[in-house]
């Protein structure tokens, strides 16, 4: 058996890991998803599963994603911009150019601000205020697979309840409807180069080169997630 908490096989009686004394026999082990859908189980093929359902609006964690994206590009974009005023007036830059830049940067951030977040309330209205994902990982990388907006939580639990069964030949067949448009973005730990823990928000930020994955966990689960990849990420800070 593998310990939830801190990640390490034991054998020996009871569900009790004698390293760090964590219980297991509520997850962590093969058995069927409960009925929040966010409790972490190891599946037959040896990977551990688990589905997340994000509240758009009580966690804002996808809207700053987006909005720091923007942000960003607009302020790569005003740098070309106030070097080119630079070269163009070198005189009357600091005086006269300037304020004036300066002035219409604050009015642009404020405008994308507002455009992005009447988008992402408009977004998160047409998703019923839910982003639903799974979760898929192994001792090599974790999995991020979002499900199609049509996907009902009740679908997907009931697929990760017969993909921990015995029969697993049956999550196939049952998870066709979950697997049609689904994106995925998957994270190998050996790629990775830091790990950012957010317990409040249950996330994981995982960057590595060209690929930045959030991983969430419910909260009674978080702190065995996030030990079982800082022990295997060893080349990340």
């Amino acid at each position: 058996m593998i310990c939830k908490k801190c990640g390490k096989p034991f054998d020996g009686p009871g569900d009790v890991c004698p390293r760090c004394g964590a219980e297991n026999s509520a997850s962590g082990t093969a058995g069927k998803a409960s009925v929040e859908g966010d409790t972490v189980i190891l599946c037959p093929d040896g990977k551990y599963r688990w589905i997340y359902e994000l509240n758009l609006y009580k966690n804002p964690t996808v809207f700053f994603l987006v909005w720091k994206i923007l942000i960003c590009i607009t302020l790569g974009i005003f740098a070309v911009v106030m070097i080119a005023d630079a070269v163009e007036w070198p005189e009357e830059f600091l005086a006269e150019r300037l304020p004036g830049d300066l002035r219409f940067l604050l009015y642009f951030l404020t405008g994308v601000t507002l455009i992005t977040l009447a988008g992402y309330l408009i977004y998160a209205a047409a998703s019923g205020g839910k982003y639903c994902v799974v979760f898929e990982m192994d001792e090599k990388g974790v999995n991020h697979v979002q499900l199609p907006p049509s996907a009902k939580k009740a679908e997907a639990i009931s697929f990760l309840s017969v993909l921990a069964g015995t029969a697993a030949k049956s999550a196939t067949t049952a998870g066709i409807g979950l697997n049609a448009a689904r994106t995925e973005l998957y994270s190998a730990f050996s790629s990775v180069k830091r790990v950012r823990a957010y317990p409040r928000r249950c996330l994981i930020k995982l960057d590595s080169p060209f690929n930045h994955n959030q991983i969430y966990a419910g909260k009674n689960d978080f702190e065995f997630v996030l030990n079982h990849i800082k022990s295997r990420a060893t080349g990340a800070k």
